[in-house]
């Protein structure tokens, strides 16, 4: 009783309308985020496999199984489950912890030589990293989002607006499939997710240090 009472109030206490630009903003990042984050690192993958560039390709590898954080998000957001503004915001964070972080890797791409690839690789680098870092300040507010039930995140404005681009998505690749069976798959790719994070950061990241190839 007390549970949905506080619930109640809470959600009686945020719900408020929302700014007229806050769409094109939520659209916006949207885009942004398939740019930034698939489009030019999958480009850059394929042009490291035809150039061989092994240092680049095995970084871009590990971003892509740490940004995988972003799919997981997307669906969950179209379950309306409210973990999805958590895990969204946390995969801001560790995407350009991925970039940087493995000493070897870094240091093995900048003593290779000027090409269109390595400067395309390092210019990506930078703007995912500056793209993530404003996001992760900008989508402070959302966390609260992230505490609602999921009947009162669809009713609130302002949170209902960050599920419209995934539920775009669905409509566009899922159209049959029930969003509740997408969230219910998206939780089990968080639980997988979060194991094989807590191992590496538990053992392998105890073992390794920051060489990512454990040389």
């Amino acid at each position: 009783m007390f549970q949905s009472l506080d619930v109640s109030l809470i959600g009686d206490l945020i719900v408020m309308p929302s700014p007229s630009w806050l769409p094109s903003l939520v659209w916006t990042d949207y885009r942004l985020a398939v740019l930034f984050t698939v489009l030019i690192p999958l480009a850059l993958l394929l042009w490291s496999f035809v150039a061989k560039a092994d240092a680049i390709q095995s970084l871009l590898m590990i971003y892509w199984r740490v940004s995988s954080l972003l799919a997981i998000t997307v669906y969950l957001l179209i379950g309306a489950l409210p973990v999805g503004f958590l895990s969204g915001w946390l995969a801001r964070i560790l995407i350009p912890v991925s970039l940087w972080f493995w000493a070897d890797l870094n240091e093995e791409i900048s003593e290779q030589p000027s090409s269109r690839l390595k400067w395309g690789f390092v210019s990506w680098r930078w703007a995912v990293s500056l793209y993530c870092g404003l996001g992760v300040i900008a989508q402070l507010p959302v966390l609260r989002c992230a505490l609602m039930s999921t009947d009162t995140l669809i009713k609130e404005p302002f949170c209902r607006l960050w599920l419209d681009p995934p539920w775009a998505f669905r409509e566009l690749f899922h159209p049959t499939t029930r969003p509740f069976f997408l969230g219910f798959l998206a939780l089990v790719g968080l639980a997988i997710y979060v194991l094989y994070l807590g191992y590496f950061v538990v053992v392998r990241l105890g073992r390794q240090g920051r060489s990512a190839t454990g040389q």
